[in-house]
């Protein structure tokens, strides 16, 4: 029986006595004011189905990487379409719109990975070899960057091994993978977020501290970062908008700034972009330090002179 992998929802907090708004707790200002995207920088999000027809989609650059679903809901009040409708708002909802919309003019790559259902309030799940799928599936249609909203519980060796392999094919292909860390508040790894190329995500509040449901642990601490996960506003399946967060909307923080760093700095490896979103030193502990969209920003004008 195949292991369920299920949908998912620090360092020190960078403000001081009040809350910051989830943009500029991770410094997103000047980022966002260069640059809304390009088309040539393509997102895999692996999660839920998604409400392409939201009046805040309109003019998105959405593409489906068939599955025999087309990306789009067919249960729109089902968990699974809430939840992609969600993340897709932060990623590429048009500016103005009651979300985040880091990068409106990037392309979207649908795969979800989640199944509708109308079973309220349960949580979306997917089986370990349809997430190690998705993700073959969103690097041969030429993702640059994977938003994946999952995390295996205990698999097997066979599944580790599968997810390993497609994990370092998404290296070779110079593919970044940007992984929600989980939200079931323990200390510890999966088979994604132990692997090197990964960049893992724990959510954090409006005062830069990890959520109390994130996970965390040594590979989360030495490789990852932490991003907004608390009272965020973005796209309700229904139409409008809807309050939410958890490790998957901070995941999509720390996407939107790759694909907003390569829309600026093309030329840029993945290595790079890599480089400069997660910072440079050695890191000890269980809780990864705030993403830092600035820093990460003049990081590759120093490198990209005129970029």
């Amino acid at each position: 029986m195949p292991v369920p992998v299920s949908v998912l929802g620090g360092g020190e907090p960078r403000v001081g006595a009040r809350a910051a708004s989830p943009l500029a707790l991770v410094r997103f200002e000047r980022l966002i004011a260069r640059s809304s995207g390009s088309a040539g920088v393509s997102i895999g999000l692996l999660d839920g189905p998604v409400v392409t027809t939201h009046p805040d989609l309109a003019g998105a650059r959405i593409r489906a990487v068939e599955d025999g679903s087309g990306g789009s809901c067919a249960l729109p009040d089902s968990g699974a379409c809430e939840h992609g409708t969600f993340i897709a708002g932060i990623l590429v909802a048009r500016r103005g719109a009651r979300a985040p919309a880091i990068c409106p003019r990037c392309e979207l790559l649908l795969r979800p990975i989640f199944h509708e259902t109308r079973a309220g309030g349960r949580v979306p799940t997917a089986t370990p070899d349809n997430v190690a799928q998705a993700i073959a599936d969103c690097v041969g249609a030429g993702a640059r960057v994977l938003n994946l909203s999952a995390a295996t519980v205990e698999p097997s060796t066979r599944v580790e091994r599968r997810l390993h392999e497609v994990l370092d094919y998404a290296a070779a292909r110079g593919a970044l993978v940007v992984a929600a860390a989980g939200n079931q508040a323990t200390l510890g790894s999966s088979a994604i977020t132990r692997h090197p190329w990964v960049i893992p995500v724990v959510a954090c509040d409006r005062w830069g501290r990890p959520t109390g449901e994130s996970n965390l642990g040594g590979s989360v601490g030495r490789r990852g970062l932490g991003a907004p996960g608390e009272a965020i506003k973005s796209l309700a399946s229904g139409g409008g908008s809807r309050s939410g967060g958890g490790t998957s909307a901070a995941a999509a923080f720390v996407t939107g700034a790759v694909a907003l760093l390569w829309s600026l700095f093309p030329a840029a490896s993945a290595g790079e972009i890599k480089g400069a979103v997660s910072g440079a030193g050695r890191r000890r502990g269980v809780s990864p330090p705030l993403l830092d969209a600035e820093g990460a920003l003049a990081s590759l004008e120093g490198r990209f002179r005129g970029g």
